[in-house]
């Protein structure tokens, strides 16, 4: 007998084993698909903002060694 409460988490694993193999493989490789779709949706919107950023002078862009020179410029 199972004591712990069953989170919604727990309860959908318990669903998909209820499946047969074949549809299990075909769940994983949909979720997969759409984790990289969602992945590459955030990564084309943070580059959006970082591009409107640079536009607006909120931000910039250079080397490594220029972002130290503006760090230490800006020290007090």
């Amino acid at each position: 007998m199972n004591t712990h409460p069953s989170t919604p988490f727990q309860r959908a694993i318990e669903a998909v084993e209820t499946l047969p193999l074949d549809e299990r493989e075909d769940l994983l490789a949909t979720l997969r698909l759409r984790a990289i779709e969602e992945r590459r949706e955030q990564i084309a919107a943070n580059a959006r903002e970082a591009l409107q950023a640079v536009r607006e002078k909120r931000a910039s862009f250079g080397s490594l060694e220029d972002l130290k020179k503006d760090l230490l410029s800006n020290e007090l």
